[in-house]
């Protein structure tokens, strides 16, 4: 019976081609075949190199159909690298569902570490990083975004998001209100390509900035927001989102019991409004 085959899990470039590592190019050159999300780009990446690999099509409209086909392949022996547009697969990426069916299956996975959007972004934030959460991109649609911002108002980690040109506006301005407008914000834009940019301050500023210059307004986002500092207030303002909800279903002093029992927060706080 033939050995297994490896998978690996190959991080590229986010915009310099300069980032990639000698181990991703000696085993994106040594594998059988390259799962890509996007062929064609990967087609690119791998000819500024000079080299061709058999290239297999792996994306999130496919993924769950292909996976066992893959896994088949590696138990015959072949290894093969999965890769990302850019940066580190499975982040905000596909391939979580070929992880876990190779992993179930046996077969070793291994990682090619290398360039991550968030990571970098984090890295020149200058924003506390001990302890953070990755959002990846939030709702496209404005109630959903601002339903998923109103439950991380309180979150005292360090946020990290995706955002993407077209939305880039909106959800400033929606995390202005979920969130506050004085809320310390990083907004990188462009990492490590040409026109990169790392702009920071209050939510609201920031938005009038990216408002006031066409330019701040293309490319590819991350953004990192600070958390909230104080205990007490991060219970405070869970404790209100939830009475909120509750009082909508509740009379006012059963919904704040149970909202402080719940939060943390002082039950006198929320029934009556104010800290």
């Amino acid at each position: 019976m033939d050995k297994p085959g490896t998978l690996y899990i190959v991080a590229t470039p986010i915009g310099n081609l300069g980032d990639i590592s000698a181990r991703a190019l000696e085993v994106l050159g040594s594998v059988d075949a390259i799962c890509a999300e996007d062929t064609r780009h990967t087609r690119q990446l791998l000819s500024h190199f000079a080299m061709e690999r058999p290239l297999l099509a792996l994306h999130q409209h496919n993924e769950e159909a292909q996976a066992g086909q893959l896994v088949a392949r590696l138990q015959s022996g072949d290894s093969l690298a999965l890769v990302s547009d850019a940066g580190t697969p499975l982040v905000s990426d596909p391939g979580f569902r070929l992880v876990r069916a190779a992993r179930a299956a046996g077969i070793r996975v291994s990682p090619v570490p290398g360039a991550c959007a968030a990571i970098a972004a984090l890295s020149v934030a200058g924003i506390a990083s001990d302890r953070f959460a990755f959002e990846g991109f939030l709702p496209a649609k404005s109630g959903a975004r601002r339903e998923r911002l109103a439950r991380l108002a309180s979150e005292p980690r360090t946020l990290v998001f995706y955002e993407s040109a077209h939305r880039i506006e909106e959800s400033l301005a929606d995390m202005a209100a979920a969130l506050g407008p004085d809320r310390r914000v990083v907004l990188a834009r462009e990492l490590t390509k040409l026109f990169e940019t790392v702009l920071d301050g209050g939510l609201s500023e920031l938005l009038a900035r990216v408002q006031a210059d066409p330019n701040q307004r293309k490319g590819e986002f991350v953004l990192v927001v600070e958390g909230v500092g104080d205990e007490a207030e991060s219970q405070l303002i869970e404790g209100r989102r939830l009475y909120g909800k509750l009082s909508a279903h509740l009379p006012p002093s059963a919904a704040a019991k149970l909202a402080a029992e719940l939060s943390g927060a002082p039950r006198k706080a929320l029934y009556g409004g104010d800290s």
